[in-house]
């Protein structure tokens, strides 16, 4: 787990990877940081030592994820300010009631919580039904979402807009690889790529919601379930585990599908 092993472990090339990663040159971060290009460059080429608030100053203007915020520091030779614990921590217990309260007033429509890798943390019960028929080899042990979304022994065969499905959740990855270069994630989009993905269909372009939301149509029992999702994240967390977090929601997109939850 973490962010992509550094071309360096000095805090100035760390940085200059950030900024560039960013597409930033040093002067629009040095306007946006309200310090110098001067020295700004001192910093980057180890010429000059950045205190522990610049380090954050600097991270906080390249939205440096807490986990690598925690690297800049150490290699600048400061202790980490993000602790990382388990949600079974004591001091994570208000966190947990949040998250179980949101889990349980969605219901009867599915949501569930994932990490940064896209593993499922916790769910409600309207999730269960929608795994049904899942290869078990997907299920057993810690659930990877888009794995059981795109793996053609997982959910693939059932959605009906795989294709245009598919599309929306690379798309996210590869956002969330840009912005932190994580590794688990580099891996796990190689994955993807590899199942097959459908044909698009003009049932596709009829299902458009001006660019809001992606639908989510999935063949069931009781017909064809219809959802559109959204996701939220932890506002101002402290924590790397809840900056990590995300709560995925599932709503119907038509009177049948809710029809069929309720």
């Amino acid at each position: 787990m973490g962010q992509a092993t550094p071309r360096s472990t000095a805090v100035g090339p760390l940085l200059r990877e950030w900024r560039e990663r960013r597409r930033l040159s040093q002067l629009s971060l040095a306007c946006d940081a309200g310090v110098s290009t001067r020295h700004l460059s001192f910093v980057e080429t180890g010429r000059a030592r950045p205190s522990r608030e610049m380090v954050l100053h600097l991270a906080a203007q390249l939205e440096v994820p807490l986990r690598a915020r925690n690297v800049l520091l150490t290699s600048a030779g400061y202790a980490a300010a993000y602790p990382e614990r388990g949600l079974d921590d004591p001091e994570l217990s208000g966190a947990r009631r949040a998250i179980e309260l949101i889990l349980a007033g969605h219901a009867p429509y599915p949501a569930l919580v994932v990490d940064k890798d896209w593993r499922m943390i916790a769910a409600n019960s309207a999730v269960a039904p929608l795994l049904a028929g899942v290869d078990p080899s997907l299920t057993s042990g810690a659930i990877n979402v888009l794995r059981v979304s795109l793996h053609p022994a997982g959910l693939a065969p059932r959605i009906v807009n795989l294709a245009q499905w598919r599309r929306h959740l690379l798309e996210r990855l590869a956002a969330q690889i840009a912005a932190t270069a994580d590794p688990n994630l580099v891996a796990l989009e190689a994955e993807l790529l590899t199942y097959p993905g459908g044909n698009s269909t003009q049932a596709e372009a009829d299902d458009d919601y001006g660019g809001v939301a992606i639908p989510l149509r999935v063949r069931t029992e009781d017909g064809v379930l219809s959802f559109i999702s959204a996701t939220t994240v932890f506002g101002t967390p402290r924590d790397i585990t809840l900056a990590e977090l995300a709560l995925e929601t599932l709503l119907p997109a038509d009177a049948a599908t809710a029809a069929a939850f309720r």
